[in-house]
């Protein structure tokens, strides 16, 4: 229970990188140097409304709506492999052999094709030549296979297509990175705009470190929800509290 306890906790950490360090330090720096020029103002804070949060969430929901497509495609990937796999069983014409030797196919190409997601590799040649060794298949055995079956299993290959081209998509492109970029300095400037009005607020009287809380407390939370959605923009890669569990749409996983 203790491992698995601090196994979670290690991974909540992965959200903490580079960039939060460098927003804590800015949370720390500004206000002391806010303190020690005694610089104070007030502004309304819906620009940081504008400025960082409706872009931010906007940038998290795209991600999150990347996440599921993936779902969507990963499950259409597997099910049209093994609904292949069925019309192939079901031919009474074809040998054991032949059989096997599709069945290995579809198996080679799905942990194939699963693997090729989780690295960072755009180059889908290999992934492209295995797909073709389905129908190549079809065409050495065209006698044993009926033209009905044919046609059926054609129909499923497409899908097997569409769902590779989608998930290629979604592992090569990603949300605007101009749009990334942009939340990503606000948040930096986030400290330097809002230290002062929270001086004003909390008066220059009061303990300094209520100022302190809230600037940490805020960046922090800003580049936490940052660093969440660069990691569910790309779900494959395991690095993630909400990556996708690629082995569970593999096409013989009940035998791993």
């Amino acid at each position: 229970m203790w491992f698995k306890i601090v196994k979670f906790v290690i991974k909540y950490l992965s959200i903490i990188n580079h960039r939060t360090l460098i927003t804590m330090l800015l949370s720390v720096l500004v206000p002391y140097a806010a303190y020690q020029f005694e610089i104070i103002y007030n502004i309304d804070l819906t620009l940081i409304s504008i400025a960082i949060i409706f872009p931010l969430v906007f940038a998290i929901r795209g991600a999150f709506k990347r996440r599921e497509k993936a779902l969507e495609f990963l499950s259409l990937h597997r099910g049209a492999l093994k609904t292949i796999n069925y019309y192939f069983m079901n031919s009474s014409n074809l040998t054991d052999d032949a059989k096997n030797e599709i069945n290995q196919i579809l198996d080679d190409l799905s942990n194939s094709f699963i693997n090729h997601l989780s690295q960072s590799s755009h180059n889908t040649d290999e992934i492209d030549k295995k797909t073709g060794l389905i129908f190549e298949f079809i065409k050495k055995h065209d006698e044993e296979i009926s033209g009905g079956v044919k046609q059926k299993i054609i129909r499923f290959i497409k899908d097997v297509h569409v769902s590779q081209e989608n998930l290629m998509a979604v592992h090569t492109h990603r949300t605007p990175i101009s749009l990334k970029a942009y939340c990503l300095i606000f948040i930096y400037m986030f400290p330097v705009i809002y230290t002062p009005t929270i001086i004003n607020k909390i008066g220059l009287d009061n303990p300094s470190s209520l100022t302190y809380f809230v600037i940490i407390l805020s960046e922090f939370i800003l580049i936490s929800l940052y660093n969440i959605q660069d990691q569910m923009e790309y779900p494959f890669d395991k690095d993630g509290l909400d990556d996708i569990k690629l082995d569970y749409f593999k096409y013989n996983r009940s035998q791993k």
